[in-house]
């Protein structure tokens, strides 16, 4: 069984540590503690593969810029012949409080532009994703800052334990599917 995981970000290391690179940074801590390396000479984005009980999951961080990341994803979903119900994004999400995880099996972009382009380049937004929650404290017409922000001292010290959750998240739903997924971890 394969599966496609994708981070959203944006690449450069101005970007490294911003609340809007949270999938980078799941994806990097999960290949951190896999003893697994990105290759960045891939197309479309930095590519590495995890196995884990069996599954191959094709980690994928897009080269293209958030708004763009449909691209990346329709092509390695392509290469690697990874069906939609095989493909989960990871995704920051300003509606949800810092650190909050919600699995969803489809739904819309909720204003998120990476979400958006995935949307338009598939044709369809029924593929799962694991919204992690960055808060929204920021004033009337600070939402860019905030989201390309990097995290302040208390989110810093809590994002280790979240991080852990989303990837437990990954590997849940490569090993019990998506609704035992949802179930377990959207309650906590």
């Amino acid at each position: 069984m394969k599966y496609l995981v994708v981070g959203l970000g944006n690449i450069g290391d101005e970007y490294k540590n911003t609340r809007h690179n949270v999938g980078f940074t799941i994806l990097d801590a999960l290949a951190g503690a896999s003893n697994i390396v990105f290759d960045v000479n891939k197309r479309y984005g930095a590519v590495a593969e995890y196995k884990f009980k069996g599954r191959t999951f094709i980690l994928l961080k897009p080269s293209t810029y958030m708004n763009l990341s449909g691209n990346a994803v329709r092509y390695w979903m392509q290469k690697e012949k990874i069906p939609l119900e095989n493909l989960l994004i990871l995704v920051d999400d300003i509606a949800l409080p810092f650190g909050k995880l919600r699995v969803r099996g489809k739904g819309g972009d909720a204003g998120h532009n990476g979400l958006k382009n995935i949307n338009q380049v598939l044709g369809s937004s029924n593929y799962a994703r694991v919204r992690f929650g960055i808060g929204n404290e920021f004033n009337q017409g600070q939402q860019i800052d905030y989201v390309l922000g990097e995290w302040d001292n208390e989110e810093q010290s809590k994002l280790p334990e979240r991080i852990d959750a989303a990837i437990e998240i990954i590997k849940s739903f490569g090993t019990v599917g998506l609704e035992r997924t949802m179930n377990q971890f959207n309650n906590k």
